[in-house]
């Protein structure tokens, strides 16, 4: 085997590949994450966020909260809804890692159980 100067370009690229294909299970590529995941992931947090920032800010002023609370927490509502939509659409992407995917659904469900049981627990 040579090594160094003594290899062409392309003996070089087949080598690398070879390598490279070692170090995986079975051979394959390593797949980049769902995009729409990836989206899913960062809208259930947010939502999240929005959610228990509007819940302290409520909980700190004793219930005497403006109105605008209850907007901003509806932004929180329509983020979890459109993160669920974009975990159920990151499946159906080819060839792709869906650990975003499985993460952000239960998240975004998470938010809007929360918010429903928020906002049921205000109307009683």
């Amino acid at each position: 085997m040579m090594f160094g100067k003594g290899k062409s370009a392309e003996q070089r690229q087949r080598e690398k590949e070879r390598k490279q294909r070692g170090a995986r299970k079975y051979g394959r590529a390593k797949f980049k994450h769902s995009r729409q995941g990836v989206l899913s992931c960062i809208s259930g947090g947010v939502a999240l966020l929005i959610l228990a920032g509007c819940v302290l800010y409520a909980f700190t002023t004793r219930g005497e909260a403006a109105g605008i609370v209850g907007g901003i927490v509806i932004i929180s509502f329509l983020l979890s809804i459109w993160g669920i939509r974009c975990a159920i659409q990151g499946f159906r992407e080819r060839e792709r890692n869906y650990l975003t995917c499985k993460i952000g659904l239960p998240v975004n469900a998470a938010a809007l159980i929360l918010f429903l049981a928020i906002f049921i627990g205000g109307l009683s």
